[in-house]
């Protein structure tokens, strides 16, 4: 035996492996359960060619071992095995893959169904982030002799024969001491590592077992305990998503979604494919019924499960789904990508680009179609997530708003209940030329406007705007097939015939005067007061001039910092059909006191009308009473 120094660079590459390239440490165990279950795979292909191998697929296995009192943590597999020249160039030159080797010179291996895990020949050094030294015992199939291998890291190694009866791997880690930073024991709980064992390597192919104890009812001593030792197996091997469809149960979706994602409602629909080409991969991806507790907050993160051949490498991608989208759960697992080193974090990489592409069209497909056949299905999941969707369509400038215009649902003046941008127009009257709409906190309230009720008078339609972002999304959507939209409380609303309109302007005109002497009562409250014949029965309301709406003012001033500078010019609207018109008339000429005081009234009520609050309700209250 004969002690080995690790080449130069060799020892500068595993100080950056223990402190630098990983950072969680717990991941140790699915890069030494990813290489054992790669050393079984090569067996297996030589098995598949060679009867001397005497094993089927199902003799393979992988155990892991943990005892507490020597402080060990042990791996070990009946794959092909190392030879001394291998365990030196595998093991002695950190960043030497025999596994991509394998991957190299076997093209013939993917047709049969292997799939080897390791590409970079580092993980096994992630080992030495929880072990202060690790011994691997080793023996080639088909070999006479064994090696052992032992190291305490940077140091170098050593290589000696040693016994071993079968073909394989045994890793023994012998586990760092607890600091006042760092719980090392944690990993030699049975539990923990059977944790972490189900989290990483759960779809390995091969099955992982492990000594578990468990509390059993003692059949000699009623109503007491005892302790059993069982043999188990961790893993289920076999992911859903690999599954053909066909031999799926609804339940069987329902039920691992609701495992996996730790949700206690079944999701609202599933999709389940496979994709090749450009990008190969396989996806499952859920809609849920519910928003996550925390989606809402802001520690909520998106993204997908992402899998390479069954091992899990990141438990939220959230560049696999946009943030219209955030809501879905699911698992991507792909060979294809462009890991880093660590395995840790995605390459930035053309596949993963495509990838998201794929997933993003896969999932509006779903969503039309449960539009176009299960129409209440989709009404419950807009119900739910619709506010997404409409902020895709604001969001980065309005460069997704012609993929999710379609999909958007607004409550209807006309139907009372859900349209799309689409019904709407093709159920337009044949006059029409502008999509109306009209924002409030309710569906209920924005039907009791004054300008609601002109509009349907005239045989015309109106989109309830309840949610902050609507007039937002349809500011940035600009029009639909054609027809632009139309604020109806805003003060261009047009519902008047030519000869309609010239007598409304002539009517203006002549009560400048008085108009203008009300504006100064209110202290630029107000940009304007004028006459209108578009409030049907109703003596006032409030507009708004310009692009600032009532409501869009409203969610601004509601907003970090108030955006004060973002006010809605207010219009105090006068019907003038109504008789106040004509008390104002008669006010103007003989009592401006009183022409205040009712202008001071007619401008709150149309605050309440709009949902405004008044400044001083005494005052507005007192001058109500002195009125009656």
């Amino acid at each position: 035996m004969r002690k080995k120094q690790f080449k130069a660079e060799s020892k500068k590459l595993l100080d950056m492996m223990i402190h630098s390239i990983y950072t969680n440490k717990e991941i140790f165990i699915r890069e030494l359960i990813s290489n054992a279950s790669d050393a079984i795979d090569k067996l297996y292909f030589k098995s598949l060619t060679d009867d001397s191998v005497g094993m089927s697929k199902g003799d393979f296995e992988i155990t892991v071992d943990a005892d507490k009192d020597a402080r060990t943590i042990t791996i070990s597999d009946n794959g092909i095995g190392m030879t001394s020249d291998e365990l030196e160039a595998n093991l002695g030159t950190i960043a030497k893959s025999g596994s991509l080797n394998f991957k190299k010179d076997n093209e013939e291996a993917k047709k049969n169904d292997i799939e080897v895990i390791g590409q970079f020949g580092v993980g096994f050094y992630s080992s030495f982030m929880v072990a202060s030294k690790v011994e691997v015992v080793s023996k080639a199939f088909g070999a006479d002799t064994a090696y052992k291998w032992i190291s305490e890291g940077a140091d170098g190694y050593t290589i000696e024969e040693c016994e071993k009866d079968e073909a394989g791997t045994v890793i023994t880690l012998y586990i760092k001491e607890d600091t006042d930073n760092d719980d090392y024991s944690q990993f030699l709980e049975q539990y923990r590592l059977s944790e972490l064992i189900r989290k990483y390597s759960d779809y390995i192919r091969y099955p992982i077992k492990m000594a578990m104890t468990h509390s059993v009812p003692d059949e000699e001593k009623e109503g007491e305990y005892k302790e059993e030792v069982t043999v188990d197996t961790l893993n289920s091997m076999i992911p859903l998503w690999r599954k053909n469809k066909s031999e799926i149960k609804e339940d069987e979706y329902n039920e691992f979604y609701k495992n996996k994602f730790m949700d206690y409602e079944n999701p609202l629909s599933v999709i389940h494919s496979k994709t090749e080409g450009q990008a190969t991969f396989d996806a499952l991806i859920y809609i849920p019924s519910k928003p996550p507790y925390d989606f809402y907050s802001k520690e909520y993160e998106k993204g997908l499960q992402l899998y390479t051949n069954g091992v899990l490498i990141m438990d939220k991608c959230s560049d696999l789904v946009p943030d219209y989208f955030s809501f879905v759960k699911g698992i991507v697992d792909s060979a294809d990508l462009s890991l880093n080193i660590s395995r840790e974090i995605l390459q930035q990489d053309y596949q993963l680009k495509i990838i998201a592409k794929a997933i993003d069209k896969k999932i509006k497909n779903e969503l039309k179609k449960m539009l176009n056949n299960d129409r209440d299905k989709y009404e419950t999941f807009f119900e739910t997530f619709g506010v997404q969707l409409k902020w895709g369509i604001y969001a980065n400038y309005g460069m997704e708003k012609d993929a999710l215009k379609d999909f958007i649902l607004f409550k209807s003046s006309k139907e009372n209940k859900y349209v799309t941008l689409k019904e709407y127009v093709e159920a337009m009257a044949e006059n029409q030329d502008v999509i109306y709409y009209a924002c409030g906190e309710s569906a209920e309230k924005i039907a009791l406007l004054p300008q609601t009720e002109a509009v349907k008078a005239k045989g015309y339609d109106v989109l309830y705007f309840t949610d902050d972002v609507d007039e937002f999304a349809i500011q940035m959507l600009m029009e639909y097939a054609g027809k632009k939209f139309a604020n109806i409380c805003k003060d261009d609303l047009n519902l008047s015939s030519e000869e309609e309109k010239k007598a409304l302007d002539e009517k203006n005109e002549a009560s400048k005067d008085m108009l203008e002497e009300m504006k100064g009562y209110l202290n630029d409250e107000v940009s304007a007061v004028k006459f209108t014949d578009s409030i049907g029965n109703h003596a006032v309301c409030l507009s708004a001039e310009g692009f600032v709406s009532l409501e869009m003012a409203k969610v601004l001033s509601q907003m970090p910092g108030g955006n004060q500078g973002m006010k809605a010019q207010l219009v105090l609207e006068i019907n003038a059909e109504h008789k106040v018109a004509e008390k104002l008339y008669e006010l103007f000429a003989q009592d401006k006191d009183k022409l205040k005081a009712y202008t001071n009234i007619l401008y709150n009520q149309a605050r309440l009308i709009s949902g405004l609050q008044i400044e001083n309700p005494t005052e507005f209250a007192d001058m109500v009473t002195d009125l009656m």
